[in-house]
C-alpha cells in the first residue's frame, strides 16, 4: 500500500503556511479548550505541526497526570497509519477527544532506531509484530499511569490492523474495550494491482529479491497485501480478538485500500460502518477519513454509545 497519508498531508503544506486558526467545530464539545481542525484544514494544521514542532504529541494527547473520569474510564490510544506519525494523524481527533473530557495518549511506532532526521518521521515501517510489541509495551505505560484496567484503541490504515496483531497473538485482548479502525484492511490491499504483481512474482521465485529490497526501506508495506503472510495469519481462526467491541469505518472513496470492503469485519463483535450510507455528501479519501467529521461523530458515538447523537451529514469534498 502506497504511503498515501503522508503524500496527502504534504498537499496542505501550502494551506499550512498561510493557516493558523482552525475552521469552527461542527461537532458539540464538552469544556472546548482546543481548536478542533476537519477538512482540509486538519491538513494544513497537521502539515503546520510537523514543519514547526516535528514528532510533537498532538494536542490533548500526552497529558500523563490525566486521571480518567467516571463517564469514560478507559484512556484512548491514539495509532497512526503509514507513514504517519503522531503529530500528522490526529489534529483532529485527540483534541476533539481531550475536549470531551477523555484521557487522550498517542504514540509513534514503527520507526527502526538510529534513524536519523527527518526519515525518523516516517512511521509504520517497522514489521508490524515489533510494532505491535512497541504498542503493548505503550498501552500497559498508559494503564500503570492512569490506573485504568483497559483502554480504547483508534487507529488509522495500518493503525486499524496492526494493533489486532497485539489483541491476537500478544495477550493483549483483556486490556482493549473498543477498537475502532479509520480505512481498515483486514484482507489486505491490492492497490496499483501490487498484491497480484507480488504474487505473480513469488511464483516466480523472485519474492526473496523483493522482500529483500523492500526491507531495506518499509518492512511493513508488504505486509498490507492481499495475500502477504501477516493477512492470512490475522485472518486465522477470524480476525476478532474475544470480548473486544470492534467498529469499522469505511470510506468508497478510499483509494489505498483496494477495494474498500476490505476493512469490513464479519464478526458477532463487530460494528461495520461506510461513512456513504450515512452521509452520501462525504467523500473522504484514505488519509481524510482521519479529519472527517462525520467519522468523528460515529467515533464519539462509539466510545459513548449512551450520549449518542445523529451524524448531521457534512459534505466533505473528493480529497486524498
Amino acid at each position: 500500500m502506497r504511503p498515501a497519508f503522508l503524500g496527502s498531508v504534504a498537499v496542505a503544506l501550502a494551506l499550512a503556511l498561510g493557516t493558523t486558526s482552525a475552521v469552527a467545530s461542527p461537532i458539540d464539545t464538552v469544556d472546548a479548550e482546543y481548536p478542533v481542525p476537519y477538512g482540509l484544514a486538519g491538513f494544513a494544521k497537521a502539515a503546520q505541526a510537523q514543519l514547526t514542532q516535528p514528532g510533537s504529541a498532538p494536542p490533548g494527547a500526552n497529558n500523563w497526570s490525566c486521571k480518567p473520569s467516571a463517564a469514560h474510564p478507559d484512556p484512548v490510544v491514539l495509532v497512526h497509519g503509514a507513514s504517519a506519525n503522531m503529530t500528522v494523524n490526529w489534529q483532529t481527533i485527540s483534541p476533539l477527544l481531550a475536549n470531551n473530557g477523555y484521557c487522550v495518549f498517542a504514540l509513534t511506532y514503527g520507526v527502526p532506531p538510529g534513524t536519523p532526521f527527518p526519515i525518523n518521521q516516517i512511521g509504520g515501517r517497522n514489521p508490524m509484530e515489533h510494532s505491535a510489541a512497541d504498542l503493548g509495551a505503550f498501552i500497559d505505560r498508559v494503564l500503570a499511569r492512569t490506573g485504568a484496567e483497559k483502554v480504547d484503541i483508534i487507529g488509522h490504515s495500518e493503525g486499524s490492523l496492526m494493533p489486532n496483531y497485539y489483541a491476537k497473538y500478544l495477550g493483549g485482548a483483556p486490556k482493549i474495550s473498543d477498537y475502532v479502525g479509520l480505512t481498515p484492511l483486514w484482507d489486505g490491499s491490492n492497490v496499483l494491482n501490487l498484491a497480484r504483481l507480488y504474487a505473480l512474482a513469488r511464483q516466480f521465485g523472485l519474492g526473496p529479491i523483493i522482500d529483500g529490497i523492500v526491507d531495506l526501506v518499509f518492512p511493513a508495506a508488504r505486509q498490507f497485501l492481499a495475500g502477504s503472510d501477516f493477512i492470512v495469519k490475522m485472518n486465522e481462526g477470524g480476525v476478532a480478538a474475544p470480548g473486544v467491541k470492534y467498529t469499522m469505518i469505511m470510506t468508497k472513496y478510499d483509494e489505498a485500500v483496494i477495494p474498500y470492503t476490505s476493512g469490513h469485519l464479519d464478526s458477532p463483535n463487530a460494528t461495520n460502518v461506510v461513512l456513504q450510507d450515512l452521509c452520501e455528501q462525504d467523500r473522504a479519501g484514505h488519509g481524510m477519513v482521519a479529519f472527517d467529521p462525520n467519522a468523528t461523530q460515529v467515533i464519539l458515538n462509539t466510545l459513548d454509545p449512551a450520549n449518542a447523537k445523529p451524524v448531521k451529514c457534512h459534505a466533505v469534498p473528493v480529497s486524498p
